[in-house]
């Protein structure tokens, strides 16, 4: 499955979560189940996965961790909270440069209608 594929899917099971859950609960709430949903539609799941630094040939892990990464291919960060920043947004552009991946998605729980929740962030370009 390539990104796009797996992106489709995630913005899927996201929207029905939220549908399902109410949006402003933890963002523990909807990661756990969010993973496991994805599980369920037969996709390989990593939670609070570490992302570390590596400059000039070094490696320093006390960088960040990732809520979920999606097939090896996509990382999704969560978010509960009441309007999404550039700072978040910043966020998980960092994950994307220091992995290497190409796609992520900022899913805000926050919002009252999921699709208003949903940014979607690529590093370099995607084939199609």
């Amino acid at each position: 499955m390539k990104e796009n594929e797996i992106g489709s899917i995630i913005v899927d099971c996201a929207v029905e979560l939220h549908r399902n859950l109410g949006p402003g609960l933890l963002e523990t709430v909807y990661e756990v189940t969010l993973a496991r949903t994805l599980e369920r539609r037969g996709l390989a799941v990593q939670r609070q996965v570490a992302v570390p630094i590596e400059y000039q040939g070094e490696t320093f892990s006390e960088g960040f961790r990732a809520d979920l990464i999606v097939g090896d291919l996509v990382i999704v960060e969560l978010k509960s909270i009441e309007r999404v920043t550039p700072a978040h947004k910043k966020q998980l552009l960092t994950y994307l440069r220091l992995t290497g991946l190409k796609l992520g998605y900022l899913l805000n729980f926050g919002e009252a209608l999921m699709r208003d929740g949903i940014t979607r962030i690529i590093n370099g370009s995607i084939e199609p």
